[in-house]
């Protein structure tokens, strides 16, 4: 079986950035949670769409897509809910609402990956799964000059004190843009992440997170940046 489903959660009670998922965004009325689902539908290799969420501004924005019969809406129980909701419970939770083989989770506050960013992401897993590969994420290479909290550079495989940047040994930052696994992985491990892992490297642009109210304002001027261009 290839069948995909993404898993988009959403919560109403936004702490750091306040109504993020439904606040008006470039021009979009129903804000990220709009554009998030107007990029899925349009996706080619995602087979469900499974919006989770406690929030009821969420769920009507989200019922203007529902003609697409790819789209379900589940509401989510309130203890999967709270800001103190163990992630893993969640994690155990999403595979009791899909007969997916393979599940997508991925977050409305990526707004700038795309459906043709999840869709590379599906094939690149796809593709892998002959490997030996069970899980794949998304990533963001970072190559600077990183201390630890004596001050000692932890990513300096060289001899040299000072290498050139290029020559630092790489680390992944989580972009939160997808995490793509098989159903065991969720079922038997209990987890996103499975046995061996594909890290997907994407550029800095299309992996731009929101977390804080300025990553808001400044995923928003890149959005209408990049949109404006290509109108």
């Amino acid at each position: 079986m290839t069948k995909i489903t993404f898993f988009l959660p959403t919560r109403k009670g936004s702490e750091r950035v306040r109504n993020k998922n439904t606040r008006p965004f470039a021009g979009m009325e129903g804000g990220l949670i709009e554009n998030k689902l107007r990029q899925l539908l349009d996706s080619k290799l995602i087979d469900e769409i499974i919006l989770s969420t406690n929030d009821r501004r969420c769920m009507e924005i989200a019922q203007q897509y529902v003609a697409d019969k790819r789209l379900r809406i589940i509401p989510r129980p309130d203890e999967f809910c709270l800001s103190s909701t163990n992630l893993q419970d969640l994690i155990c939770y999403v595979p009791t609402i899909t007969d997916a083989e393979h599940i997508l989770w991925g977050h409305v506050t990526t707004p700038l990956a795309g459906a043709s960013e999840y869709d590379k992401g599906i094939e690149r897993y796809l593709s892998k799964l002959a490997e030996g590969f069970d899980s794949m994420v998304g990533v963001t290479e970072l190559k600077n000059f990183l201390l630890n909290k004596d001050g000692r550079l932890v990513n300096n495989t060289t001899e040299l004190p000072w290498p050139r940047t290029q020559d630092l040994e790489p680390l992944y930052v989580i972009n939160h843009t997808m995490f793509l696994a098989k159903r065991e992985v969720y079922t038997k491990l209990k987890n996103r992440l499975g046995n061996k892992v594909l890290l997907h490297v994407m550029d800095e642009f299309h992996s731009k997170d929101i977390d804080w109210e300025e990553d808001f304002a400044i995923a928003e001027m890149m959005y209408e940046k990049i949109y404006n261009y290509k109108s």
